[in-house]
Order: structure tokens, then sequence, then C-alpha cells
């Protein structure tokens, strides 16, 4: 999919772009602060504490995550994260998004998805991994619009989403930090989320 599909610079407010390391990453855990109760049980399944969150964006900041975003203004309303894949076999990265409730429905969500897909792929990604809530209609809907194929399992959706099988996007437009039209938004929890609680925890999963 090309973001020309989804983006209008007629009305652009913001950008999509990647977060540097060192200096921007820290604006992940704010962003994920700002979310109201119902975007924060989407996006962590569960009401989770203001501690937690600031634990698991540090952990992001230093464990390879990839953090696209949408800001306004400098600050970060929306957010893509591309999780490495865990040291066991056939592991896929995982993807988690989250969006500021203002600007759901407004082509958000398919943005960042455009811009996560293209660093994926320059990371030498082949398919992608996506658990979600089975309540999570939005992201189910986006997931899908992208190739995944879900399954229901233990209160949950999983799938995956085969890189080779979506159009690269247009280089004019996936070589800048993208401005768009507000369209629409998504918010998701991960596998790559539940492994870090029980890290956080001391608890150990297999591999």
């Amino acid at each position: 999919m090309s973001y020309r599909d989804v983006l209008s610079p007629a009305v652009a407010r913001g950008s999509v772009r990647t977060l540097a390391r060192d200096e921007e990453l820290p604006q992940l855990r704010d962003h994920l602060l700002r979310l109201d109760p119902e975007s924060r049980h989407d996006r962590f399944h569960g009401f989770m504490h203001d501690s937690f969150i600031e634990r698991y964006a540090a952990k992001c900041a230093s464990d390879g995550t990839i953090v696209i975003a949408y800001l306004e203004n400098g600050e970060v309303r929306g957010a893509a994260e591309l999780h490495p894949p865990d040291q066991s076999s056939g592991s896929e990265p995982e993807i988690a998004f989250s969006v500021e409730r203002r600007l759901r429905r407004r082509g958000v969500g398919t943005a960042l998805f455009c811009k996560l897909i293209d660093e994926a792929r320059a990371k030498g990604y082949r398919s992608l991994r996506v658990t979600t809530g089975a309540q999570n209609e939005a992201m189910r809907a986006l997931a899908n619009k992208f190739g995944a194929h879900l399954r229901f399992r233990h209160g949950e959706s999983t799938g995956s989403i085969d890189l080779s099988e979506i159009a690269p996007a247009e280089p004019e437009r996936s070589a800048m930090a993208t401005p768009f039209a507000p369209l629409g938004a998504v918010a998701d929890f991960n596998r790559a989320y539940w492994r870090f609680v029980l890290a956080l925890y001391g608890w150990r999963t297999a591999a």
C-alpha cells in the first residue's frame, strides 16, 4: 500500500517518522501515559499503573524496538512499535499500536502501519506477528487490511503479515517524514508486551 492511499498533504497537521533512539524515545513514555483508560486498556489488555508504563517505555528504548510516531507540534500522539524477534527458532518481530483518543478513526493507524512496513523491510524482516484482544475490532480490521490472517484463541487474535505480499511504498513518500490528513486510528497489545510483563516480575517464559 502506498502512502498516497492514506495521506493528504493538503490538510496535513502532523508528520509520521521514526524516532531517534537516544533523544526522542522518552516521548513514547509521555504518549503512553496520556492514553485515556479505554485506550490504555486496549493497548495493554488491561489497566496498567503509570510506573509500569514508564518501565515498559524504558525497555523499548534499550532492547532494539523501533518506534514510528505520528507527531503534532513536536509531541508524539500515536505510535507503532516494531519489536525485534526473540531468540527462539522461527520467532517473528512483533508490532503494537497506540493512538490518542481525539485522533481515532482519522487514518493515523494506517499511516503508521505503512511506515512500519518500510522499517521492517529495511531490517530484512519477511513477516510480522500481530496479536490483539478479541474485542479490538479496529486493530483486527487494520491487520486484515494489510493481509494478516488472524486466528482466535484464548481470548485473543493472532496472525502473521507476509511482507512479500504488500507492495512497497512509493520512494518519494517513504524517504521522508510524512505529513497526512487525520483519517483513523487503532490501539493494540502483543505477545512482546506479555513477555516484558513476565520479565518485569521475574517470571520466565518458554522459548
